[in-house]
């Protein structure tokens, strides 16, 4: 259970996705000494004296004329509206400057309760630091140092002070999917037109979205969490550490997902970058959605579709089970099919078959087409039972595991499928051999 929602908000460079990470425990933020790194919204989740919080990082905020400051300024506005406390990170070691006061400004209109934190207070030494920051009217600063993890107990006890007996809602009972694809094919603008409001940086410029977002929307009397993700560029191009990291984190997202949206520029046709990308999501075992966006921008007559698909068919044969949808984020087009082919992927991924059902199909299948034999030796299936959902997981009881040839295995797999649907779920068959 999610008890209250903490944004952590402060100038560039000040350590917020530090402390946000401090306050996760594992990395999940960009830590980079480059300022404005993080431009988006990024939640994560900290469990501090029997309560749960949502915790968000946030983009710095600056009144020059850096790049994305406009669209960094709306994601924190937005954070701000979410949050139920905010943390004003400030830096011990600088000082107050106008940057702060800036801030601080932009933090009073919103009315929420806030705590500054002193951040880089690294020693009792540098106590004194913190005396600047009574100027800003918001109480008594807390010193910390997010890198070492000093005084983050005192600010965490402080915000659930602050939030007291709020609840909230977790992920449970929603459908979670995953955005994910190679630069500048679509998937903030996909996820824009989803959700219905601009809660994640669309531009024009390859590799914006670094962070993966959660974004929360109602749809039909059901709750969604999309995670868009940055792009995922090729292996030889990821030369900062800040693709490094975003590659890592759309993995992460897709593992978190149950249903993975593989985005395909139309324009562009498929490349090889989007077959490593849809790969990805194929070898997770995650329910797969095909996404062929900016499908406005093609001339199109009769045949434009069903020759896109045979094409995608042939260059992702591993993908067969896959649905495949043709949008237009930019106009908003065909969302609502998108989100019908969402809800049918996840209910399969989290179909159970009875045993007797799952039996009968399969003797079915082994008495229509018996398998080959191998070195005298005939395969035998005794027995079937689905063990997992999401991932389907199918053991199948043998004689003799050896002989349990793949080609056989894709035929199960085919019956499987035209008995149960199973569109957009893989199926993983362990073969076991049966003790006496």
């Amino acid at each position: 259970m999610i008890d209250g929602t903490i944004a952590i908000v402060g100038r560039p460079n000040v350590g917020k996705s530090t402390l946000f990470n401090r306050m996760l425990e594992e990395r999940l933020a960009i830590v980079e000494d480059e300022p404005g790194v993080t431009r988006d919204r990024l939640y994560g989740e900290c469990s501090w004296l029997a309560k749960t919080f949502r915790i968000i990082d946030t983009g710095g905020l600056t009144f020059d004329d850096a790049p994305f400051q406009k669209e960094i300024k709306a994601q924190v506005d937005l954070a701000i509206e979410e949050a139920d406390v905010i943390i004003f990170l400030v830096n011990g070691r600088q000082g107050l400057t106008s940057e702060d006061e800036y801030v601080a400004k932009l933090l009073r209109q919103s009315k929420k309760p806030i705590v500054v934190a002193v951040n880089k207070i690294d020693d009792g030494s540098q106590i004194a630091n913190i005396y600047d920051f009574y100027k800003l009217g918001q109480g008594d600063p807390i010193a910390v140092s997010a890198s070492h993890g000093i005084g983050v107990g005192d600010l965490l006890d402080r915000c659930v002070e602050l939030i007291g007996e709020k609840k909230m809602d977790d992920y449970e009972g929603m459908i979670k999917f995953a955005i994910i694809g190679r630069p500048n094919v679509g998937k903030s603008s996909l996820t824009n037109a989803l959700v219905g409001e601009n809660r994640v940086i669309v531009s024009d410029i390859e590799g914006t979205t670094r962070d993966a977002i959660d974004t929360l929307f109602v749809a039909n009397d059901k709750t969604y969490v999309v995670i868009d993700t940055a792009g995922i560029r090729k292996r030889g191009k990821i030369s900062e550490n800040i693709e490094k990291y975003a590659l890592l984190r759309a993995k992460a997202a897709i593992d978190r997902a149950d249903v993975v949206l593989v985005v395909l520029d139309a324009t562009r046709g498929l490349i090889e970058q989007d077959k490593h990308v849809a790969g990805l999501a194929h070898e997770a075992l995650k329910g797969v959605i095909l996404v062929v966006n900016k499908w406005d921008a093609l001339i199109k007559d009769d045949k434009t579709m069903a020759n896109f698909e045979k094409k995608l068919r042939i260059d992702l044969p591993y993908l067969d089970y896959a649905p495949i949808c043709f949008t237009s984020a930019l106009r908003g087009q065909r969302m609502k099919p998108l989100l019908k082919t969402i809800d049918l992927v996840f209910n399969n991924v989290n179909l159970r078959i009875k045993t007797n059902v799952l039996n009968e199909v399969i003797m079915d299948a082994q008495y229509s087409n018996p398998p080959k034999t191998h070195n005298g030796k005939r395969l035998k299936i005794y027995y079937a039972s689905q063990v997992e959902t999401a991932p389907c997981v199918i053991v199948l009881f043998v004689n003799d595991v050896e002989l349990m040839h793949f080609s056989y295995e894709r035929y199960l797999e085919n019956q499987l499928r035209q008995a149960f649907g199973f569109e957009g779920v893989p199926i993983k068959i362990i073969a076991r051999k049966k003790e006496s």
